[in-house]
């Protein structure tokens, strides 16, 4: 494994580690709205 491969790797991983925290991020938010609405909701 040469060098630029190495770093392009590295640059991989680091887009995909963002990529995860986001859509975490997105999920959890979804699943709150979800609690937020159902206590909300009028009965």
């Amino acid at each position: 494994m040469s060098g630029d491969d190495e770093k392009y790797a590295e640059k991989a991983i680091g887009w995909r580690v963002l990529i995860y925290i986001v859509l975490g991020h997105l999920l959890a938010g979804f699943i709150w709205l979800l609690f937020y609405l159902g206590s909300h909701a009028s009965h």
